[in-house]
């Protein structure tokens, strides 16, 4: 059998998380799956930035103009890891020229222009994946077959928790970070809608609640302690159509960061995936408490796989969905309100503000799904409500 080419693949967006994808860029093309053809930057990667292409014939074609780097190097696969309120332009044209997408998450700052990448990438008949990582996990059809043969009895209700910390200066990394709005177009960088976007899709994935129509409806409660627009410390419920419930609470201002994760309930048990991690706790009734690791099928793989007819794409735009509709949410609430002063402190040395009692209130949503205001948090406020 003659072996394949590898898929020369253009990367926009290589510095910031962009760094991620040019090792695991990399790391593919060390396999022969890819090829890095091209990197698509306002201002070109120096020779230290592409260390780990040393060999001449490795290193990639630069250019800040991604439709004509798409054309130069012939790229079959565009990764596109730009700041929020460019996605949906650049991956629509990526797909005029016929390039297959692996898009960043959130994948469109509205469910506006979610659907015109949607639709404009349907219409063009190119793959799109898009990059929670966090459901390539093994974990989660093993969840699923938990959940359908009964392990855990009947499901209750699903909660997410993510208790993170990010220094100021995170907020400063860029124009867009923090922002609800720039220069007249939606960002909506908050902690539900980006860097904790993961819990979010994973329990609304678990749910089996994926697509647009699955949503009935959506409360959010948005608040922040730092200097910036957007919330850092929010939970969202969301009601899905078939009656379940997925809440998620989240925070960017632990006092004592931990890893983020998904708590499946039931009657007779309790699923808990640390996804990140790939781990998983069954406790259930009449057992003793079991710990599973799960290995994981990386998404640009999945889409090079899915492009030779060897597997069906993992996350789909329309498996996005109802992410989406809580973005879209997220979008349309007040802006966060400010926590009182007494509310938070700066932690020493670490250059950043942290709620008091955060990591116990986003534990407990999770673990009740119950928002900050129900759990009597002084400074929550009275949730929105957005129907679908």
């Amino acid at each position: 059998m003659t072996p394949r080419a590898p898929l020369p693949v253009v990367l926009a967006g290589a510095r910031g998380h962009g760094r991620w994808h040019l090792e695991n860029i990399r790391r593919l093309q060390d396999g022969g799956v890819v090829r890095l053809a091209g990197v698509c930057e306002l201002t070109p990667l120096t020779a230290r930035e592409l260390h780990a292409f040393p060999a001449p014939s490795e290193l990639p074609e630069q250019s800040a103009d991604f439709a004509a780097l798409l054309r130069s190097t012939g790229a079959a696969v565009a990764v596109i890891c730009t700041p929020i309120p460019t996605h949906t332009d650049l991956a629509l044209t990526a797909a005029a020229q016929g390039v297959h997408l692996l898009l960043e998450k959130p994948p469109a700052p509205s469910y506006a222009e979610f659907r015109r990448m949607a639709d404009g990438v349907a219409a063009a008949g190119v793959a799109c994946q898009v990059g929670f990582q966090s459901l390539g996990s093994h974990a989660v059809p093993a969840i699923r077959e938990l959940v359908a043969r009964g392990a855990i009895g009947e499901v209750s209700g699903i909660g997410g928790a993510g208790a993170w910390a990010r220094a100021e200066e995170y907020y400063r990394r860029a124009p867009w970070a923090g922002r609800r709005r720039l220069d007249g177009a939606d960002v909506v960088d908050g902690a539900l809608t980006n860097p904790l976007a993961h819990a979010v899709a994973t329990a609304l994935a678990l749910d089996g609640a994926t697509r647009a129509e699955d949503v009935a409806g959506i409360e959010t409660e948005l608040l922040r302690a730092n200097d910036i627009e957007s919330d850092d410390t929010s939970c969202v419920r969301v009601t899905t159509a078939s009656g379940g419930r997925v809440t998620v609470a989240a925070t960017l201002c632990a006092e004592d960061p931990g890893e983020p994760y998904v708590l499946v309930h039931g009657t007779s048990g309790r699923i808990t995936f640390w996804y990140k991690q790939d781990r998983v706790l069954v406790q259930r009734s009449g057992h003793g408490p079991e710990e599973l690791s799960f290995g994981r099928t990386d998404l640009l793989e999945n889409l090079v796989e899915h492009l030779a007819g060897r597997a069906e794409l993992l996350v789909t735009p329309d498996g996005t969905g109802a992410f989406m509709r809580v973005v879209e949410a997220v979008r349309q609430a007040p802006d966060p309100v400010a926590l009182p002063r007494d509310a938070w402190y700066r932690v020493p040395g670490e250059h950043r503000r942290a709620v008091r009692g955060v990591d116990g209130l986003v534990a407990a949503a999770a673990d009740t799904l119950a928002l900050y205001s129900e759990l009597g948090a002084a400074w929550a406020l009275p949730k929105e409500v957005t129907s679908r």
